[in-house]
């Protein structure tokens, strides 16, 4: 099973970038996806997830209003559209995935509830 998190990159503040991450050797399609980061020297933290509909999602107070998670399943594949960046986004930005709640309306926002990681992409904001 692999998460292949890609899209990162460098950007001004106020920019905007789309993140996606691609899931093989299984469906999660029937499960929530989350996105975490974590910034140099600090622990990695949540930022937002959708449950396996993309009907219900969950955002991080400091993030929320700015991000927005979708999730394609036809294409196994989640998406973080990232607006109004500020420098304190700058991060590696991590994909997530659970298999614990089998067609949930539950969100799960912490990193304890998901089983698989993908390898992380770089998110930096210049100011």
């Amino acid at each position: 099973v692999q998460l292949q998190a890609f899209g990162g990159g460098l950007v001004q503040a106020g920019g905007s970038l789309r993140l996606s991450c691609a899931a093989s050797g299984r469906s999660f399609n029937d499960y929530g996806l989350g996105w975490f980061r974590q910034a140099p020297g600090k622990e990695r933290e949540f930022v937002a997830a959708s449950n396996w509909s993309g009907r219900r999602t969950y955002y991080s107070n400091s993030v929320r209003g700015r991000f927005t998670i979708s999730r394609d399943n036809t294409k196994n594949t989640v998406y973080l559209r990232m607006n109004s960046l500020k420098p304190e986004d700058t991060a590696v930005y991590y994909c997530a995935g659970e298999t614990r709640d089998f067609r949930s309306d539950y969100v799960a926002a912490s990193e304890t509830l998901y089983d698989y990681w993908g390898q992380g992409t770089e998110v930096t904001v210049s100011s």
